[in-house]
């Protein structure tokens, strides 16, 4: 039987484990717990009813958060003529083509989001196998494919998040930091949560949600109570 540290029983003890509570109790909880000795970011976990092996259940999405999520990502752009210009102007950290694909494939250096212009998915494309699983791979749909790249560039430093669900119909998502006040918080989750409920295939019957958790990144999960959001 694995021995629970002091901080991690103080934690576990915060909230009862078969209990469901509002998220704005759940976020009071969270904040009294023993944080770690760096700002922990505060994540939700969407389990849906969904069956992930068909694609037209699948769902994905993008939103900006009203008090984004407190996280420096760094960016990396594929683009040519202008833009390069201007996306290190907006605040790209790499900006490039096939030395960008290089240090991709190298891993020397760790992207948390991938922007490109259309004209550049060619190279782009080649890389799906890298991009893919880390869920950064430039889409249309998330606004990572765009013509616009001072305005994805942006959006992302505002907040934006992509999410996605995984192979278990799970979608997980970072929607702040301890650090933030409480209202932020549950503005930010309310944000997402309405988000992905819109996005329920209409041909799916029954319940969206089958539950949803809130942690910390080091903190037990606390489960929500979605149906009175």
């Amino acid at each position: 039987m694995i021995k629970l540290s002091k901080k991690k029983k103080f934690n576990q003890n915060l909230r009862n484990q078969k209990t469901i509570y509002t998220i704005q109790s759940a976020i009071k909880i969270l904040k009294k717990m023993k944080s770690a000795n760096f700002i922990e970011s505060i994540d939700a976990a969407f389990h849906l009813n969904i069956n992930p092996k068909k694609s037209e259940q699948n769902i994905r999405g993008s939103i900006l958060l009203p008090h984004g999520t407190g996280k420096k990502i760094k960016i990396g752009v594929f683009t040519t003529g202008k833009n390069v210009t201007v996306a290190k102007e907006s605040g790209a950290d790499f900006v490039g083509m096939e030395d960008l694909a290089s240090i991709i494939k190298k891993q020397t250096i760790k992207f948390d989001l991938i922007i490109a212009s259309p004209e550049t998915m060619e190279i782009v494309g080649k890389l799906g196998p890298i991009l893919g699983p880390r869920g950064i791979m430039p889409n249309p749909k998330f606004g990572t494919v765009t013509e616009n790249i001072q305005q994805a560039i942006q959006e992302a430093r505002q907040g934006k998040i992509n999410y996605r669900n995984d192979k278990n119909g799970i979608i997980h998502s970072n929607f702040g930091k301890i650090n933030f006040s409480e209202i932020h918080l549950y503005e930010n989750f309310l944000t997402l949560h309405n988000n992905i409920k819109q996005a329920k295939p209409r041909q799916l019957k029954g319940i969206f949600y089958k539950k949803i958790s809130i942690s910390t990144t080091m903190s037990p999960g606390i489960f929500i109570d979605y149906l009175n959001l």
